[in-house]
């Protein structure tokens, strides 16, 4: 995880299209906690799209995650860093699948939402070896899509068990 202590990009890069969709238009500048702020912004994507069911859903996330691929690799590579702290298109991407397969609820959602953060702050097992040794666009998103996988996975099991 790029510390957060790299110095801010500047306004300039803001204003590029591929650097502003990358940080969730502005929104991984805005923090010190640019990762966790920006993840919010999967809560209205999946308000928007999970009333037309499941297969929209999970199509939905699926361009989601195939236009981040590039979309983070052309941003790391005009920010100038690996995988910036502002790049947080693959937080949202990540949070949307650890969402997918719960309705929303007041309980599973957040709890989602904190077992994402958890897993891609902490970055355990599988998670830690493809943020370390996949790179480029598809590493930027790959470490994220792992721990909203194993997020999801959790809640889904909450959620189907009870």
């Amino acid at each position: 995880m790029p510390s957060q202590s790299v110095a801010r990009p500047s306004a300039r890069l803001l204003r590029d299209p591929v650097v502003f969709l990358a940080s969730g238009a502005g929104m991984g500048w805005v923090s010190r906690f640019p990762g966790t702020l920006g993840s919010l912004l999967a809560f209205p994507l999946a308000l928007l799209v999970e009333p037309g069911g499941a297969r929209v859903y999970w199509i939905f996330v699926l361009v989601f995650v195939a236009v981040g691929i590039p979309l983070t690799g052309r941003a790391a590579v005009r920010i100038g860093i690996a995988d910036a702290p502002w790049i947080v298109w693959d937080e949202i991407a990540g949070l949307l699948i650890a969402l997918g397969g719960t309705p929303p609820s007041l309980i599973l959602w957040p709890l989602a939402f904190i077992l994402f953060r958890f897993f891609d702050i902490l970055k355990p097992g599988p998670i830690r070896w493809v943020d370390r040794h996949v790179q480029g666009g598809f590493g930027i998103m790959a470490d994220d899509l792992l721990a909203g996988l194993l997020a999801g996975v959790i809640v889904w099991l909450l959620y189907w068990v009870r």
